[in-house]
């Protein structure tokens, strides 16, 4: 198989306008404090339902007709609030926001799995976790600084969503980061 002809996708949820531009703000701030994490820009934010990774394009029908049929009986609610990392603060990896979300998200989630793993992607191996990627760290450890910065920040809303659609994403990595197109929009929930 030719590497070049795979797509890299993956499945998410996007974020409102509002919420993005508070996460912008945050992200300027803490990017201040910490310039050597690998910061993602705002307008890459989203809620990730399931990674696919490398993907030959001669799946992408099969991928599409499966994800139109995940459907749940109402929207899904999302409150973004908390920040943390990913495993710990001991050995942090990834820098994230979290979020309080209705319990059809777990179950949109899972769907998307399942849907997915019917056409050949393996099941997620971890349990959902919703949340949205702030930073990466290339080295471990963490600045007194940017750990203050986060405690003091970490109590205020970001704002809230109401999602009816999930979005298929394809993502090209590029030298000043990762480059997302949507490729279709799937509306999961019809009630208003």
């Amino acid at each position: 198989m030719n590497q070049a002809a795979l797509v890299r996708l993956f499945i998410a949820i996007e974020i409102p306008e509002n919420v993005r531009a508070a996460f912008a703000s945050l992200l300027k701030d803490l990017r201040a404090i910490a310039p050597q994490l690998k910061w993602v820009r705002a307008e890459n934010l989203h809620v990730t339902l399931k990674f696919l990774g490398e993907t030959e394009p001669g799946k992408l029908g099969a991928l599409q007709n499966t994800l139109s049929t995940v459907h749940s009986p109402a929207p899904v609610n999302l409150e973004f609030r908390g920040l943390g990392f990913f495993p710990n603060e001991k050995r942090p990896r990834v820098f994230w926001a979290g979020m309080e979300a209705s319990p059809n998200l777990k179950t949109l989630a899972a769907d998307v799995d399942q849907a997915a793993h019917c056409i050949g992607f393996p099941l997620e191996e971890r349990p959902f976790t919703p949340h949205l990627t702030l930073a990466r760290f290339p080295l471990p450890g963490i600045s007194l600084k940017l750990l203050q910065a986060m405690n003091e920040k970490s109590a205020q809303p970001f704002g809230s969503l109401r999602a009816r659609e999930f979005h298929l994403i394809e993502s090209k990595l590029k030298p000043t980061g990762a480059e997302y197109t949507t490729v279709q929009t799937f509306r999961f929930a019809t009630e208003a």
